[in-house]
Parts: structure tokens; sequence; C-alpha cells
């Protein structure tokens, strides 16, 4: 029986430093949980047996127990290298259109050849799919679905408005309207030009030019003319211009007058009115607005794209900024439009609730998909497989699936991948402890053969 014991207890020793010599050996591997052996002694005992002088049988091999502690952040470059400090395991596939659900920590992703995210393994990380707002549109593991950057381009806004402050400089010469001409800087006092778009996202030159009007009975009145790619907003050729003349600069013949409007300043350079096209004067938060037309819309895009001018109100910081006409140079405070030119990938972020959003070179970002996390009641119940991934069992319980920073999931981190969590110094304190019981057991073992050697060679 002794000689089971002892044999029991190299057994024993050798699963002990094996399991040790995995934790070593995978010490640099990402995501990877050390293990744990864990041993029980042997008792045998009949109905009739004396439990009271019962020495034992040894020594079992109960588990070899995983340990889901938290491992250390390794940061790197690469937006796609996600790591979990918390509880949950990235959920993966190995084709998109599988189901069998394999999990792991390891989160060092790349993309394959069809932008989709894959491990080193070319398993498909899992993801929710969200709504145009960024929310999941579901968080069961049924609905996921597997993680694509989309390679299309981001979509363009037509230019709707623009946002114009400025101050005219009042020792200004006059000029006389009726002379303008875009290509004599003589013939205007000031411009300023800014970038607008059309509903394709092809761009066009928006210029302001400002006339300090020779011809009215004040000093204080300056005439605005608007071009859009070195053509006039003007009845015949831009488009219409209901909104915004109050007097046709030209010949007069049809076709040929350009559409301007007026703004009146007061003696102290302050905004005070403008006029319509019949005249009348304008509140000061209307806004001018002309629709360009196919005259100077080309390229196939939407004809008939208004673009607003406001001189008073930006909207897109909603700060009220009025123009002047001080002694001072002619300076542009204000410039702006609300339209987006076609975009290029330009990134991806991903957000520690797992949001991953595209960025394009337009400005623009587009949620795409959620990261899907899942845990477990019992973690160590998880069937491990090669490649740190491990599969759901019984002992398990059903995995069950949420997003990042809800509940008892934890948070993703890009940029990032999740250290081995072997403590080098520990395992190897105990692969010495492992190789003297080894070394005690041999030697039980070479005991026992003494002994019946010794039995055996009675006369």
């Amino acid at each position: 029986m002794s000689f089971n014991i002892a044999l029991s207890g190299v057994s024993a020793a050798q699963r002990d430093l094996d399991t040790t010599a995995n934790n070593i050996a995978n010490v640099n591997t990402v995501g990877f949980k050390e293990s744990r052996a864990e041993f029980g002694d042997v008792y045998a005992q009949s109905l009739l047996a004396g439990g009271k002088t019962k020495v034992g049988d040894g020594v079992l091999t109960q588990e070899v127990a995983q340990q889901f502690s938290q491992g250390s952040l390794q940061f790197t470059e690469n937006a796609l290298d996600l790591a979990v400090t918390g509880t949950g395991f990235f959920a993966t596939v190995p084709d998109i259109d599988n189901r069998d659900f394999s999990y792991t920590r390891a989160g060092a992703f790349k993309l394959n050849s069809d932008n989709f995210v894959v491990n080193s393994n070319g398993d498909h990380l899992l993801g929710f799919p969200v709504n145009t707002d960024g929310t999941s549109a579901s968080v069961a593991l049924s609905t996921t679905e597997p993680v694509t950057i989309p390679d299309s381009s981001g979509s363009p806004s037509a230019t709707s408005e623009v946002s114009l402050t400025m101050n005219l400089p009042a020792g200004e010469e006059a000029v006389d309207p009726a002379l303008f001409d875009p290509d004599d800087p003589t013939t205007y006092n000031s411009a300023t030009s800014i970038t607008i778009y059309d509903s394709l996202g092809d761009s066009h030159v928006m210029t302001y030019y400002f006339m300090k009007d020779s011809t009215a009975a004040s000093s204080n009145e300056w005439i605005g003319v608007t071009y859009v790619d070195d053509l006039p907003l003007e009845d015949g050729v831009g488009g219409t211009t209901n909104e915004v003349g109050v007097t046709s600069l030209g010949d007069g013949t049809a076709g040929s007058g350009v559409s301007a409007f007026k703004m009146v300043f007061s003696s102290g350079g302050d905004f005070t009115s403008m006029q319509d096209s019949n005249g009348d004067d304008l509140p000061l938060g209307d806004a001018l607005s002309a629709e360009l037309g196919a005259g100077i819309l080309t390229n196939g895009s939407e004809p008939s794209q208004t673009v607003t001018t406001n001189f008073v109100l930006n909207s897109l910081t909603s700060v009220a900024d009025e123009p002047t006409q001080y002694a001072s140079a002619f300076e542009v405070t204000s410039l702006e439009q609300d339209g987006l030119a076609v975009g290029r990938l330009t990134g991806v972020d991903i957000d520690t609730d797992g949001l991953l959003r595209a960025t394009y070179s337009n400005g623009t970002s587009e949620p795409i998909i959620r990261v899907a996390l899942v845990r477990f009641a019992n973690e160590q119940g998880l069937t491990q497989q090669s490649n740190t991934a491990w599969k759901e069992s019984i002992a398990s319980g059903e995995g069950l699936a949420g997003e990042a920073t809800t509940g008892t999931f934890g948070d993703i981190n890009s940029s990032a991948l999740e250290q081995a969590n072997v403590n080098l110094t520990t395992e190897l304190i105990d692969l010495i402890i492992a190789q003297r019981n080894f070394q005690a057991n041999s030697r039980a073992l070479e005991i026992n053969n003494q002994l019946n050697q010794t039995v055996l060679n009675i006369r």
C-alpha cells in the first residue's frame, strides 16, 4: 500500500510541476489565465474498517483550476487592440455564418481581407447592432453580428446656411455700385469667401463683395453682391433672387442684372437695417436666402438648393453677433457654413462602453457597432480551448451578454492588451516547492523498495 501512496504523491507532484511550467511558458501570452493544481487526500474504508487507525491512501488531483484575476494592461498604438478591465469575455465565432461561440480575454484584433475584425486565429469578433444615435438595438447574444469596419465614404451634406459677421471700414472711399466688376478690385471695397457644398458633396466658392455706396444719400450705406464659382446670383444665371435683391447692377437688360442687398449702419457704426427687393426694411433677425439654381449647379446635384446668409445670428453656435462699420480695417469676425464634403475613412474610435465609431475626413463620425461582452456565473467551469479561448459548459452556466460599463460588466479599453495574470516570482517559488515534493515522494518510493528488498532477503 505504501508504494501506491508514494506513487500518488509523485503523480500529484508531477501534475503540480506541469501546471507551474505551463504558467511560466505562457507568461507573455495575451489574455492568458494562470492555473492552480488543487489536491485532495484519499481515504478508502468499509463499514467494518477501523476509522481511527486508517492511515490514508495517498493524494488525488481534484482539479486544475484557472484563476481569472485581472491581468495588467499593456498599451499599444493599435485602436483594435482591446482589453477588458473587470468581468466579461469577448465573444467570437470561427465564421460569419457560424454560431459556435468561443469566449476570450485576448483582445489582439485586426482586420482581415474583408474588413472584418478578427483575432490571430481568424475568429470573428461579435458586437451588438446600434441605432443612428449609438444606442444598442439589442443586447442578446443571439442578435450579435461580426464586427466590420466600413470602407464606404462619409455622406455629404448640402450647405443650407452661412453665418457671416464682419466690420466694414468706415473710412473707405465710396464707389459707384453700377461700375462693379469682380475682376477689378478698384470697383469694390472688400471681399471674403467661403467654401460651400452641394447635395453631392462637390465644393463651390461663395464670395461676398461689399461696396460703400457713393450714390446713396448717407455715407453709411453698403451694397453687397454674392458670387458662387465666379457666377453672380442673378436672374437667368445663378437662380432666384426674390429675397435678396434691392437693386440691379448692370445695364438693365434681361439676365444681366446682378442681384444685390443693402446694409445700413448708424453714425455710431451699429447695424441698423437691411432692405429687400422692394426697398422695404427687413427685421435684423431675418436672413437672406438665395437658390443657387442649375446655372451654377451643373454637376447633377439638387438645383433648388437654397443657401441662407445670416448676418446677425450664428445658428451653428447660437451666438448673436452683428456686423459693424467702425473706423478700422475690414475684418471678418465670423464665417461658418453647415455643409459637408464627401468624407474618407480616417480611423476608428472605441469607447469604454464598446461603441465603435468610424471617423471621416469631413469631420463627421458614425456609430457602427457595439462590442459585446459575455459573463458567466462560474468562470472556472468554462471548458478551456487552445488559443486562449473557452467554451460554455454545464458547470459554467449559460453566458449572459451585455454592454460594457453596465451592471457587473467591465470596461473596454482600446489600444490596450491584457497581459497574462502570471506572477513569475511566485511561479518560480511554486516550481521549487513542487520539485521538493517530487523528490520527497520519490524518496518514499525508494525507502519502500529497500524495505521490501530487506524482507525478501530474510532466510
